[in-house]
């Protein structure tokens, strides 16, 4: 019997993360397109389009949110959205966690684990394929990880786990 695909990493997103990509996919297609649609068309009219800047750059720019548009949705089209609220095994790291952990240096740190494309730093997300996540996944609490680093290996040590 064959064995069914394996959906890759780079796929999983959480529902929160979902959303703020068909938020910015809605916002790109309903507001910031037509803008530019009309700010081309008005510019087109103005004749020679050579040298018209608003124009060139209008053409430029709907090119690019047409590239975001469809990267959107691919990506939405292809995600496999988890919900880190119905992981049953909570005494373990998996997607979607809240991990704390200390460093050799006794420096707390808080991390979520989430999809590729929702990492964020600022909101202290980190991406399930980046190498503190690998390192992290399917520890417990107290447990010892070694991170390896440019300058060598690091031991991290989860002290809590939380999921939504």
């Amino acid at each position: 019997m064959a064995e069914a695909p394996k959906t890759p990493l780079s796929h999983y997103l959480t529902p929160q993360g979902a959303a703020r990509m068909r938020d910015e996919l809605n916002t790109l297609m309903q507001v910031e397109r037509p803008k530019i649609v009309e700010i081309v068309s008005w510019a087109a009219g103005n004749g020679d389009r050579s040298e018209n800047g608003d124009y060139l750059y209008g053409k430029r720019r709907l090119r690019e949110i047409d590239r975001r548009a469809r990267f959107l949705s691919k990506r939405l089209e292809h995600a496999l959205i988890i919900d880190p609220a119905s992981q049953t095994t909570r005494d373990r790291v998996f997607f979607g966690a809240s991990v704390s952990y200390i460093d050799e240096d006794d420096v707390t740190h808080d991390v979520v684990i989430v999809g590729c494309d929702e990492a964020d730093l600022a909101r202290r997300e980190i991406s399930l394929v980046s190498p503190v996540a690998r390192a992290l996944m399917r520890a417990r609490v107290g447990d010892e990880v070694s991170l390896q680093t440019p300058g060598g290996a690091v031991m991290l040590e989860i002290t809590a786990i939380a999921y939504p």
